[in-house]
């Protein structure tokens, strides 16, 4: 009856290594691709613009603001960078099916 017990509980654990393990596989494979999209995404544009208000003067019922244009850019190197790895990634998850 020990012996039965054993089987039983070696059987779950190889079960769930396995079942662990598909889901690295799904997760890292879903990493690469975002990574990848993310990538391109970055190579393509490599900044955006947006328009932030502030106060000037603030004396009172009297506001005066202006409105400054701000921007945020990236090298399109670090978009590369981010595709090289998503695809490295996609790759080596398929190695392990």
């Amino acid at each position: 009856m020990r012996i039965v017990w054993r089987n039983i509980i070696t059987s779950t654990n190889l079960d769930v290594g396995i079942c662990l393990s598909f889901k690295y596989m799904v997760m890292q494979k879903a990493i690469g691709l975002l990574l990848l999209i993310i990538g391109a995404v970055m190579l393509i544009w490599t900044g955006f613009h947006y328009t932030q208000r502030e106060k000037v003067v603030d004396a009172g019922p009297i506001q005066i603001s202006a409105e400054k244009q701000k921007s945020v850019n990236w090298p399109p190197y670090a978009g590369g960078i981010l595709a090289v790895g998503g695809i490295i990634a996609l790759i080596t998850s398929k190695k392990k099916e």
